[in-house]
């Protein structure tokens, strides 16, 4: 062979290899699941990255980190803090840090390449970067301050601090830690330090506190500089919970800040808050979060934030003595301004009361713009709902005034938006306005935990699009930094129930993993002692006894909401987190069960199930299931987590002696509950379903109580019956046992009770019962009937797992190996669905046309997944109009129950199936 050919040889294989490795690279480089954060206090966090290719069967074989301390080494591999070289693996998600020990306050910078099993190799990754919080909290040298003058208890004005200091070299980098009791907002020569809004958060405050981390290197200046803090009474001592307790964890507000500098000469410096700080008041006269916040502008002081402000006149601090070892670094998401909507409806009502539709029952808050004279007082009350005869609405709030007030000081135009206060609503009544109401001058806001959006759901039925709409707003609006049940009432409380009913389907909805993650560790904290998980979390309830107690499916969630997230995301570390509390949970059960019945104390049951009525239309006795036969399913289905959680971990002793205890629990249920013939005691949905769901029958008797089922909701018509227990299960147990067709009827049901009912009455969120307006136009009880509550919700998780077909592999969790197994209906022409998980975008997509079915599929890189395909056999089914046998990334797995099964490889597949 000659030289010129031997070239040529050379130069067509650097191109083809050029070209492979163009197809693959590296995005979404993630810290602990955050993008670039700030403030991590973890010693070996973990790191996560996407691979991307528009090659199909794209498996990585091996991968290699670089870490180090700036750019310029991680870019040109020197002087690095962690180089493992090589790491032969298929992971690519929770990669623990090995490297030298990491130092408070650093930024650290990282990249990643992959090899695949295509023989590639790919380029470097984008540099990505943490920056550590503090990993001791002796790290603090700052001092606790509060207001040095006595404050007013009744209406509480917002106090407010300031700082001055200098700086008289080039800084390199500042880096705040900030923390409070109460909420705070802080500004560094008049700019705000981040975002966030409600911070430090909400946790169990005596146990855990959250301080936050700011980079704020470019708010400085050189010379004279300012920090100005506000404190709000936030959830630390305002009113919190329906018994409208407030001062729950203290009756003090207190600041706890740290600024520290490194200068370009390398020398650093602090300026923390001590005895050298002032304080005052300001414009915030009063803030609650159930009450609403009331605005004085004559009262500002303008410049305040500035290093030229005269504070001559303010008050020293005072120094108190808060503990610091209960400091914990954020890892949540923070609560954010998101979508914004101005008034789709101006108009006065039947009273004469002026009022403001946006169009979208949402949470967070309303901005004005006003012209006036000083002194004129802008009120703004806030509601969900109008009345039958179109008035406005706030029976149902109770006792939260849901009411901005802002008072102008005259002069040029105003703009007011609170701070430390936010309102469930959709309209808001307007009272004291100069002039006319304008749509330019009002905007409402969102504010909701600032996590990712992940999941797409949609359908051919714009009625079921619009419930898939309802269920997502209702997450936003709850999931303002803990899992409330309500946005809007004298409540607002972290109800586990909800919670764990609700979490499959938030987890497709956005990504939750750091969200619960923080929620748990308080739940962990607040378990009694005696392993019982309150009802609430954070725990704020008063004591039904001097000790914890739980109940059956609300406390379950210390085990049902860590393996839903082991499931979604792979986390095993949460899981090992949580291990302790969910076999707390178990042994408290154990302890209070007689004869291996939990059939004692208080239970909730299945809330706010159907309930007969006076003249109801079925003229059927109640749905009440048993509250106690619940509850044992619960025992179960927990006992089984917990086994299915040591599995994973490895604790061999735990899978022996909580198999054993499950099976004496079954053994009571069918001695308990079910009859010689097969009937359960509690002839309901719930009660069938719940057995059904939780394997609580021999499989001889599963199929009568399916038949038990189905004919139960034939004789409601196609209603469902089910509560907050019941209801997540029930189209999952159709499913399942063959009966798809059910689910669908019940799905698509338009009248009450139902879940299209609400939707057919306007709402625009989840509504917390079946008939909160009844089809007469009146209300359900006031006293407890919100409009924006998202339990009844999970039927989402079914939209995503079973209509759509993404669901989970258990043996391969967090979509390692996705199951793609969608269900069609006649009585629907297409659905659809993605989700962005740490591997990339999972899609499933089906439309029915001319008496054939496509369905698009797409499986990120590294990633496989099990494909179930409606179809009589292998012949009726082409890929990219190639038989399957033919397309050489499909293994196919032979048929089963009207479906073929192919194991497929990373890639956009589309197939076609003759009906």
């Amino acid at each position: 062979m000659n030289f010129c050919k031997l070239s040529l040889i050379t130069f067509f294989l650097a191109l083809a290899t050029s070209t492979a490795f163009s197809q693959t690279k590296i995005s979404n480089l993630l810290c602990e699941n955050l993008a670039n954060p700030v403030g991590i206090d973890k010693s070996h966090p973990r790191l996560s990255w996407q691979i991307v290719s528009d090659q199909r069967s794209v498996l990585q074989t091996a991968y290699e980190i670089r870490v180090g301390t700036d750019l310029n080494s991680v870019t040109s591999g020197t002087d690095l803090v962690w180089s493992p070289g090589r790491v032969l693996s298929e992971e690519s998600v929770h990669i623990i840090y090995s490297g030298e020990k990491l130092e408070s306050g650093k930024k650290y910078f990282w990249q990643v390449r992959i090899w695949d099993n295509k023989g590639g190799v790919t380029n470097w990754s984008e540099p990505a970067s943490w920056q550590m919080g503090l990993l001791d909290f002796t790290g603090f040298t700052a001092a606790w301050i509060s207001p040095g003058f006595k404050e007013d208890t009744t209406l509480r004005p917002c106090p407010v601090f300031r700082k001055k200091f200098q700086i008289a070299k080039k800084v390199s980098s500042a880096t705040a830690y900030i923390t409070a009791h109460g909420l705070y907002e802080a500004w560094i020569n008049g700019k705000r330090v981040g975002d966030a809004y409600f911070t430090p958060g909400w946790t169990s405050y005596n146990k855990r506190l959250q301080y936050q981390v700011y980079d704020v290197s470019a708010l400085l200046n050189t010379g004279d500089n300012a920090i100005g803090v506000i404190l709000g009474n936030g959830w630390y001592r305002g009113y919190v919970g329906y018994a409208v307790t407030k001062n729950f964890y203290g009756d003090d507000v207190a600041l706890l800040l740290q600024l520290n500098i490194v200068y370009s000469d390398g020398t650093t410096e602090s300026v923390i808050s001590d005895g050298t700080w002032t304080s005052s008041t300001e414009a915030i006269l009063s803030s609650e979060f159930f009450h609403g916040e009331t605005y004085d502008a004559r009262k500002e002081k303008p410049g305040w934030k500035l290093p030229s402000f005269n504070d001559s006149d303010w008050t020293v601090v005072d120094i108190r003595d808060f503990p610091r070892d209960i400091l914990t670094a954020t890892y949540a998401e923070p609560v954010r301004k998101h979508e914004t909507f101005k008034p789709v409806k101006i108009f006065k009502t039947p009273k004469g009361e002026q009022v403001i539709d946006f169009g979208q029952n949402l949470v967070g808050w309303v901005q004005v713009k006003a012209t006036g004279k000083a002194g004129d007082s802008i009120i703004l009350n806030h509601a969900e709902v109008l009345d039958k005869n179109g008035n406005f609405y706030t029976e149902n709030l109770r006792q939260a005034r849901a009411r901005d007030i802002f008072i102008l000081k005259g002069g040029a135009a105003e703009t007011f938006e609170p701070r430390f206060t936010f309102h469930g609503f959709r309209y808001v009544k307007v009272s004291g306005y100069p002039g006319v109401l304008n749509p330019a001058n009002f905007t409402a806001v969102a504010l909701y935990s600032d996590m990712p959006s992940t999941g797409y759901f949609n359908c051919s039925n714009r009625l079921i699009n619009q419930l898939q709409h309802n269920i997502q707003w209702g997450q936003k609006g709850n999931f303002v930094d803990i899992p409330t049940d309500c946005p809007q009432r004298d409540e607002r409380l972290g109800w586990t129930g909800d919670a764990q009913a609700f979490s499959r389907t938030a987890a497709f909805n956005m990504g939750v993993n750091n969200f619960f993650s923080k929620w748990l560790k308080d739940l962990s904290a607040d378990q009694g002692i005696n392993g019982a998980v309150p009802f609430v979390i954070p725990d704020v309830l008063p004591r039904y006894s001097n000790q914890t107690i739980g109940a059956a499916g609300w406390s379950d969630a210390a085990v049902i909401i860590p393996w839903n997230l082991y499931l979604h995301y792979g986390d095993r570390q949460l899981l090992n987190e949580q291990y302790p509390s969910m076999k707390s949970w178990i042994n408290y059960l154990q302890g209070v069960s007689k004869n291996d019945l939990w059939n004692t104390g208080f239970q909730f049951g299945d809330w706010l199930s159907y309930r007969a009525q006076e003249n109801d239309p079925f003229d059927y006795v109640s749905a009440v299931t048993d509250k106690h036969l619940v509850a044992q399913c619960f025992y179960a289905n927990s006992t089984q987590l917990l086994i299915h959680a040591a599995e994973v971990l490895g604790y061999t002793g735990d899978v022996e002696k909580y198999t054993a205890l499950l099976d004496k629990i079954k053994q009571a249920f069918l001695k308990e509950y079910v009859t010689p013939n097969g009937r359960l005691v509690s002839d309901t949905q719930t009660a069938y379903v719940l057995a059904l769901a939780f394997d609580m029958l021999p499989e001889k008797l599963r199929p009568q109580a399916v038949d038990r089922l189905i004919e139960n909701i034939r004789k409601y018509k196609y209603h469902l019956t089910t509560g907050f227990l019941g209801t997540p299960h029930l189209c999952h147990v159709l499913s399942r046992f063959g009966h798809a067709d059910v689910a669908f009827e019940l799905l698509l049901q338009e009248t009450y009770p139902s879940w299209l009912y609400p939707v057919k009455m306007g709402a625009t969120t989840i509504w917390e019962r079946w008939d909160g307006i009844r089809p007469d136009s009146t209300f359900q009880d006031a006293g407890m009937n919100s409009f924006n509550h998202y339990a009844y919700g999970a039927i989402g998780d079914w939209l995503y797992r079973v209509m759509a077909g993404i669901d989970t592999d258990e043996s391969n969790p967090g979509y390692k190996q996705s199951i793609i197994k969608p269900h069609y209906s006649l009585k629907f022409s297409a659905a659809s669905a993605s989700l962005q998980t740490y591997y990339g975008t999972v899609s499933s997509s089906w439309k029915i046309e001319n008496k054939k079915l496509t369905l698009d599929i797409e499986i990120p890189a590294n990633t496989t997944a099990m494909v179930h395909i409606p179809a009589k056999d292998l012949r009726s089914v082409t890929e990219g109009g190639k038989a399957l046998f033919t397309v050489p990334d499909l293994q196919t797995s032979g048929s089963e129950n009207g479906y073929v099964i192919v194991k497929a490889g990373s890639g956009k597949y589309h197939f076609l199936v003759e009906l």
